[in-house]
């Protein structure tokens, strides 16, 4: 295919823009659809018995995720992605309007959140994690549907027919013709980490007796996760320098691994 047949990226990040710097974004708009359906599946799980959060709990619940999430993940870009930048100039950490989360970051808050949670409620730290993983999918899912909209972390180079070619990736003032295509790989990650992991997780709370397990289901999902998102960065151009010549995000999931296993090991464990 010459270059003239593949789409241009030419997607507005603003759904309403105020000024230049300033209106809502696309993904600003992805995390808040996130969190409501993320409270909406929580209240569905508490409706039909998997869990016995009071409406009150369930919006602590939610708004400590939300915190988790937000602060973790804005600190996980700043430390695992932008170290060197953030050293120099720290006060980046606050600049959010110009992008930068960490997914690993993210669930390192997450982590934290669910932990203080648990022991807010005086609930079981494992049970907890097995009835909020399966709220996480619809969120990352829309992510990466706005990463695609903000023309941001991009495929590597390729021929497919449904190459996109992305102006961010080039030069400013780059012509069209000379921009190479490159993998949709935010659509390949919205799958793979989002659909693929709603489908799942959702089988496994509602067909399954994985909750009388405590940990198996927050195991699996961080196995899935890391297996998907290892997956997903065989298409994704590296965004930062590589460790051990691995991109980032296939060395941050191997920790992500290691702990799925451990918990879907000592779930087994549990009489």
């Amino acid at each position: 295919m010459s270059k003239t047949d593949y789409w241009v990226h030419r997607m507005d990040p603003f759904l309403f823009q105020f000024t230049e710097n300033f209106g809502i974004r696309y993904y600003g708009l992805a995390y808040a659809l996130g969190f409501l359906a993320g409270m909406w599946l929580l209240h569905l799980f508490c409706k039909h018995g998997k869990a016995t959060l009071t409406p009150e709990e369930q919006s602590f619940t939610i708004t400590a995720m939300m915190i988790g999430v937000l602060l973790g993940g804005r600190l996980g870009y700043s430390l695992f992605y932008a170290l060197e930048e953030t050293l120099h100039r720290p006060w980046i950490i606050f600049q959010i309007w110009k992008g930068g989360m960490a997914s690993h970051g993210g669930f390192i808050g997450v982590f934290v959140a669910c932990w203080w949670v648990a022991k807010k409620l005086k609930l079981s730290f494992l049970q907890l994690g097995d009835l909020l993983c399966p709220l996480v999918p619809p969120g990352i899912m829309l992510g990466r549907i706005a990463n695609f909209i903000n023309g941001e972390l991009w495929g590597k180079v390729s021929n497919v027919s449904w190459a996109v070619i992305f102006p961010q990736s080039a030069m400013s003032g780059t012509p069209f013709e000379q921009i190479a295509a490159r993998h949709p790989s935010q659509l390949y990650e919205a799958g793979l980490e989002g659909v693929l992991l709603l489908i799942y997780s959702q089988w496994r709370l509602w067909k399954t007796n994985v909750l009388n397990q405590p940990g198996r289901l927050t195991g699996e999902f961080l196995m899935i996760y890391a297996v998907a998102r290892i997956l997903g960065e065989q298409f994704r151009e590296p965004d930062a320098p590589l460790i051990m010549d691995l991109s980032r995000g296939i060395f941050y999931s191997f920790f992500l691994l290691a702990s799925g296993l451990y918990l879907i090991l000592r779930s087994r464990k549990t009489p």
